[in-house]
């Protein structure tokens, strides 16, 4: 099945200056697929997404998508493929309203969110277009940050840790709106520490340990699996 992944990641391994983080990470994606990386602070996982996007210092290994080498390939060049990348900080400006946040980049590609749709998945942003983003509460600018990326045309998403520090009313409006976005036929990588949001939208869970995948659960056998993902997890 690995040849016929959206996304295979062989070996690769990722450095900031000196330091060397990611150590041969394994892992593939399937269409239409929500996969989470999860794993102690520290193990890899917001690094991995990086690498895949090109925002590390040096990169090795490869990263096939749609059979194109990411490693190759400049950033801006890796957006055009239709991937799109919502770090954990979200990236809003605070000198801009909600509209003018959403409305920054550019499309990529077709397919993207019209504004509407985008106020449909995410109510919350309705009637707020001249708010300034940073006015948001925490729920708010990550619903803004997924619908900026969303309305580029990307349809592979990379999701950074989207719930943290969020009410837990609006991380479910959050997994709700991704499992809308699965149903439209998006894949996702998610990095997420809220297992139980985890579970209720992916389809597998790669466990990342000092720079390495060292397992992988599927989300039907997660329940059963529970006791071995807490000792990787040193719960």
């Amino acid at each position: 099945m690995a040849e016929s992944a959206l996304l295979r990641v062989n070996n690769l391994e990722a450095w900031y200056g000196e330091s060397h983080v990611l150590h041969g990470v394994n892992f593939n994606v399937h269409k239409g697929e929500v996969v989470t990386l999860i794993g102690r602070n520290g193990a890899g996982k917001t690094t991995t997404l990086r690498s895949l996007v090109g925002v590390v210092g040096k990169r090795r290994g490869s990263s096939i998508y749609k059979g194109i080498e990411l490693l190759s390939l400049a950033p801006h060049k890796v957006a055009r493929l239709g991937i799109g990348y919502v770090p954990e900080e979200r990236g809003i400006f605070s000198s801009l309203n909600v509209i003018e946040n959403l409305m920054l980049p550019p499309a990529w590609q077709a397919g993207g969110m019209e504004v509407d749709e985008i106020f449909s998945l995410f109510p919350n942003l309705k009637g707020r277009d001249n708010t300034s983003g940073t006015r948001l509460s925490g729920g708010e600018q990550q619903m803004l940050a997924i619908g900026r990326i969303l309305r580029t045309g990307a349809d592979f998403i990379l999701l950074d840790e989207p719930t943290e520090g969020i009410a837990p009313v609006i991380i479910e409006e959050i997994g709700a709106a991704l499992r809308v976005l699965k149903d439209r036929g998006m894949t996702i990588i998610l990095v997420e520490q809220n297992l139980r949001f985890a579970a209720s939208v992916a389809d597998r869970h790669f466990v990342l340990d000092q720079g390495k995948v060292i397992d992988e659960i599927s989300n039907n056998t997660l329940d059963a699996n529970m006791d071995r993902l807490n000792r990787y997890l040193g719960v």
